[in-house]
């Protein structure tokens, strides 16, 4: 396994996001999760990335006894903060008091005495982030936590956190159809020297060339409230796959590997962490590893899918105004 360096931890280049495993999605089994766990463990995957909204909290549960019995080996992320606006009508949270609570709960869940990498998931525009960011450092001091990022946070958020304590990483969406980052977010983390963890590099799966309609996705997968899933703007976004998987079999690879592959090759200082419930997926996702990508190839990839070339947002409307704060 390719081993990469986000700021001074060290991880794997490719990570497995777990969400998806109680969260979500439809159709996630409760042993075939943990096989994948285990597969990802023995092909060499050390960073694992759960959430405490995911289930809630079962997430957490789920992935903490599996992710143990490797504990030394493992890269451990979790997050707080995305909170539902049914909890204290607060969404976004990070009051300090919240941050504290938060963890401790995730510790419990996890059964584990320590996180490696704890974000804040939605920056809380109502919260200065100093002080969000002054009670994650006391979890660093307490030993709690060792290092500390954040999710979609803004070029000035990124600034302001880093200069109360050091951010080891910034998890944002990251791929082929979602190339906002690269405006003004991966030039701020790489003047800091922070790394970047690209969720969603398959763009939430649709990259895989597997999704074909929007009657592909179950009754009660979120997706189907995704713009980008919607009818009008499904077509658009089939074009622009059908491009990508004609590249893919002109270089003999899947389009999840091709995907993968050109994520990675934005930078060193990038990880991806795509998401699955099956091992064989583990295994394809692993493959994008060994895929090379000529400047040719990288010039095509930027022809077939510029910055802004999806159809629709990459959240509704509400979950969008969380985004870059």
């Amino acid at each position: 396994m390719d081993t990469r360096t986000l700021n001074t931890l060290p991880t794997s280049a490719l990570g497995l996001g777990c969400m998806g495993m109680t969260f979500a999605y439809s159709g996630a089994e409760t042993e075939r999760s943990i096989a994948t766990l285990r597969r990802a463990l023995a092909l060499g995957i050390t960073l694992f990335d759960t959430a405490d909204i995911y289930g809630p909290g079962t997430n957490e549960e789920l992935i903490g006894p599996v992710l143990n019995e490797h504990r030394a080996d493992v890269v451990l992320a979790s997050k707080f903060g995305a909170r539902s606006l049914e909890i204290d009508g607060r969404a976004p949270d990070g009051r300090p008091e919240y941050v504290h609570r938060a963890c401790d709960a995730s510790l419990r869940r996890l059964g584990m005495d320590h996180i490696d990498l704890y974000y804040q998931h939605r920056i809380d525009p109502r919260v200065p982030i100093e002080e969000t960011v002054g009670a994650m450092s006391d979890l660093v001091a307490a030993g709690k936590v060792r290092h500390l990022g954040l999710s979609e946070a803004a070029p000035e958020t990124i600034r302001r956190a880093h200069a109360v304590h050091p951010i080891t990483a910034v998890q944002t969406e990251y791929s082929l159809w979602t190339r906002d980052v690269e405006a003004d977010v991966l030039p701020t983390l790489r003047e800091l020297g922070i790394g970047l963890v690209a969720y969603s590099p398959l763009g939430r799966g649709f990259l895989t060339g597997q999704i074909t309609s929007p009657d592909d996705l179950a009754a009660d997968d979120w997706r189907r409230n995704n713009p980008r899933f919607q009818r009008e703007n499904f077509q658009r976004n089939r074009d622009l796959v059908d491009a990508i998987t004609r590249m893919a079999d002109d270089k003999g690879v899947t389009p999840a590997q091709l995907a993968l592959a050109w994520v990675l090759a934005q930078g060193d200082d990038i990880v991806a962490i795509p998401g699955t419930t099956r091992p064989q997926r583990v295994e394809e996702n692993i493959g994008a590893l060994d895929v090379t990508l000529t400047g040719d190839d990288l010039a095509r990839l930027d022809e077939i899918a510029p910055v802004g070339a999806a159809a629709g947002t990459r959240y509704p409307a509400p979950m969008m105004s969380m985004l870059n704060n």
